[in-house]
């Protein structure tokens, strides 16, 4: 009596087994095909996407360096974590009319080759001055750091001081910033260095299966429409992920070389942004937000005793990306270097 229902019974079974290895098969096989895609539009953008700088040797891997406009001083453009040369927008352009100015990947971004060689700050401020003697691109220099690119055009201006002749800080990381700010990521259950930045992991799957070409109109929602075919083409890579994950983990060891560092009267401008950073935009109370926002406006303070001719200019209208919400304010800061400079040769 029971049999005829068995055998219908393993006919289902079967029929659903059936059902879930060819929703399975087709899974792979639309994964797989993602993989490919992306391989392929990988390749077709280093045609249509080439550097539009030069690549320069540094000692087994190359940097690409971007040169522009002509003449006394050289003003050296440092983008931050995760930042490119293409951060800059048209800022290059604009600084060329007066000056020569050397916009460049560090490398493992963008069109940089990855390194050979940890990506502490020494060998990222030695791998750029390779790469400026390499090109004859001599000092004087001016240095425009933004983020955690001052951190290492500090750096640049200890290591070679005699070359540099002036320093701007765009909203840069303070050399005691993770000393004092590590215990309140701690308690938010943040890791300090990624705070409000999404998974590695993750943006790499996107990246390798093709996902966040196809769908960069909405993942890419929050960045100008005109930049996302240059992140997805140029700056998106399992390459720039890495180097950056490296970069952000010898930060501290960047802040401790930096401590009690002293530039003589070396002209120093300190911008920092006045609209405050919102962390709660990443799950931090508003507390903690209140708390990492008085830290960094004090340390940016601190930076003051830098120099004897320090700075400090607030960005009124600007959040951390200075040099886009208000370009002016970071060209002015380098024609007032440049003309005191003028003054005193005079």
């Amino acid at each position: 009596m029971n049999q005829p229902v068995v055998k219908v019974r393993t006919r289902k079974k079967r029929t659903w087994t059936k059902i879930l290895l060819s929703f399975m098969s087709c899974a792979v096989l639309l994964i797989a095909a993602g993989f490919v895609y992306e391989y392929a539009a990988a390749q077709q953008a280093k045609k249509n996407y080439p550097p539009p700088g030069r690549l320069v040797d540094v000692g087994g891997f190359r940097l690409h360096v971007e040169k522009i406009g002509s003449g006394s001083p050289v003003i050296l453009l440092e983008a931050g974590s995760r930042e490119s040369s293409l951060i800059w927008r048209d800022l290059p352009e604009k600084l060329a009319e007066f000056a020569t100015v050397v916009r460049y990947d560090r490398a493992g971004y963008a069109w940089s080759d990855p390194a050979r060689t940890e990506r502490s700050g020494d060998n990222i401020v030695q791998e750029l001055h390779t790469a400026l003697e390499q090109e004859g691109i001599r000092g004087p220099y001016i240095l425009a750091g933004h983020s955690a690119g001052g951190m290492y055009s500090r750096l640049f201006a200890e290591k070679y001081k005699d070359e540099v002749e002036g320093l701007v800080l765009i909203d840069a990381r303070p050399e005691n910033y993770s000393r004092e700010t590590d215990p309140i990521f701690e308690n938010e259950g943040f890791d300090s260095a990624t705070a409000g930045m999404p998974s590695t992991s993750v943006i790499k799957l996107l990246q390798m299966s093709g996902a966040l070409r196809l769908f960069q109109h909405s993942l890419l929602a929050q960045m100008p429409e005109k930049e996302r075919a240059l992140f997805v083409n140029v700056e998106a890579s399992s390459r720039f992920l890495e180097t950056a994950e490296e970069e952000d983990k010898l930060l501290a060891e960047a802040e401790q070389a930096l401590r009690n560092q002293r530039l003589g009267s070396l002209p120093v401008k300190i911008i920092t942004h006045g609209i405050p950073n919102d962390a709660t935009a990443f799950g931090m109370s508003a507390e903690a937000s209140h708390k990492l926002e008085d830290i960094w406006q004090a340390q940016q303070r601190d930076m003051l005793r830098l120099s004897t001719e320090s700075e400090l200019i607030v960005a009124e209208r600007s959040g951390h990306m200075v040099m886009h919400d208000e370009p002016d304010l970071v060209i002015e800061a380098i024609k007032r270097i440049i003309q005191n400079r003028a003054q005193q040769g005079s």
